[in-house]
């Protein structure tokens, strides 16, 4: 691949623009959020982490289920870019432990902001400014939910519904654009 652009449209057309990724990691968010409120803050924490590594894979899944290759090419450089994300993602998340040993729900508000650097990176792989909206609106909830102190509870679930939202209209923006491509 030669060109950004080139390499941009090769992973927005094999990931869907990532929007299947952005609701499955929502809906692992909503089900933390439901752990804290119907078991403990630590159970939360543990769905939200166990389920994270799921993300890939059933977004992948349910990609193909929907006609989403769910891969790119093998020698776009844009692919990298996306693992090195990924890695920097994985290697954040004891900062956001070590946050919940001092108070529970910080966590939630650490990985808010750890999930928010991650999707600005994807406003490149995917050429998207939406990305930038998405990484901006995780970062700001994060934040004001820090300043007013709020539960665990509200911090995962603010998280979930940024995303399952983003995730939605993300998805609408690619079915949109396949269709025009093939009228």
């Amino acid at each position: 691949m030669d060109h950004l652009q080139d390499a941009q449209s090769d992973m927005k057309e094999g990931y869907g623009y990532g929007s299947i990724g952005v609701f499955v990691s929502g809906t692992v968010w909503l089900f933390s959020s439901w752990a804290v409120n119907f078991y403990t803050v630590q159970k939360g924490i543990w769905v939200l982490m166990i389920g994270g590594v799921f993300i890939f894979p059933l977004a992948t899944l349910i990609g193909k289920l929907i006609g989403i290759k769910g891969k790119h090419h093998k020698n776009n450089p844009l692919g990298k870019l996306a693992m090195e994300g990924t890695l920097w993602m994985i290697m954040c998340i004891p900062l956001a432990y070590g946050l919940s040993l001092n108070k529970a729900e910080w966590f939630f508000q650490g990985m808010l902001l750890i999930i928010a650097g991650r999707y600005l990176t994807f406003a490149s792989i995917y050429g998207m400014r939406i990305y930038w909206i998405l990484g901006m609106a995780l970062g700001a909830a994060a934040f004001i939910l820090f300043k007013i102190g709020a539960e665990a509870f509200l911090s995962a679930m603010t998280g979930g519904l940024i995303e399952i939202i983003s995730g939605i209209v993300i998805y609408c923006l690619y079915r949109s654009d396949k269709r025009k491509i093939q009228s």
